[in-house]
């Protein structure tokens, strides 16, 4: 059985980093919401700003690492938690570090000759277009990752202590709670640093600002939230399922008297 506990949390190790990193390469794009959906732009005015919902393309995945996060605290608790959310922020940081190095490779000449030309024949610098995707400012990485590490901390505190008074029952309160909870602080903190506190004194944002888009970017995540809920329970029932009841339960109940 204790390798079925250590294949677990090695599987669910597994997805948690896989979509936490890939989020963070992803999150350079942002898109429209209402366009890809095929609706008009809602034109929101919230604090005096005029905002749709642009986002950046790593909310597509990060609810995958809040549903992760919740199952591995069920299971494993505050250690399990803390431990997969440092090796996060040590593999993000180290995947940036690796492509600003590459960035600064001089680009092949054949390479360059190739890749020049758009499906219409406009020409680019393809090596320009490369390092632009997919090097972000200092500021945005720094922000990012501060965030994220909040939101973790934030999660695995409110989820036990709701827990705590939920026992076994309501598995959805403490999933979903903890994850409004933590991503109300994430979705500020991150803008605050990235693009107000971090930003250069002509591209940084006013403080109005960073309210109204965390504001936006908080709803979308209420919304995701909610919808997924039923994934925490479907994801219990597999684990359940693999480990057997009576052993779930008793990792269950080892991971709520854990310490952080």
């Amino acid at each position: 059985m204790g390798n079925k506990k250590q294949n677990l949390f090695i599987l669910l190790g597994a997805i948690f980093l896989t979509n936490a990193i890939l989020a963070e390469l992803i999150g350079v794009k942002i898109f429209s919401l209402e366009q890809t959906l095929g609706w008009n732009p809602v034109s929101l005015d919230i604090f005096g700003y005029i905002l749709d919902f642009n986002l950046t393309a790593g909310v597509m995945i990060w609810p995958v690492v809040f549903i992760t996060t919740d199952i591995i605290n069920e299971y494993f608790g505050k250690a399990g938690v803390r431990k997969i959310s440092f090796i996060a922020v040590g593999c993000i940081s180290y995947a940036f570090l690796m492509i600003w190095l590459v960035t600064t490779l001089s680009p092949a000449d054949f390479w360059m000759d190739v890749n020049n030309s758009d499906a219409e024949g406009n020409y680019f610098n393809m090596d320009f277009a490369f390092n632009k995707v997919y090097t972000q400012g200092l500021g945005i990485i720094v922000g990012s990752i501060i965030a994220f590490l909040i939101g973790q901390i934030l999660d695995v505190i409110v989820f036990q202590r709701l827990r705590k008074i939920t026992g076994e029952k309501m598995i959805w309160l403490r999933a979903t709670g903890s994850t409004l909870v933590s991503q109300l602080i994430d979705s500020f903190v991150v803008l605050a640093i990235a693009f107000y506190l971090l930003a250069p004194a002509e591209s940084r944002w006013e403080f109005s600002q960073v309210i109204s888009v965390g504001t936006l970017n908080y709803i979308y995540k209420f919304i995701i939230a909610i919808a997924l809920t039923p994934l925490i329970y479907l994801g219990h029932f597999l684990i359940d399922r693999y480990l057997g009841v009576e052993e779930a339960e008793k990792i269950k109940e080892e991971a709520s008297s854990s310490t952080l």
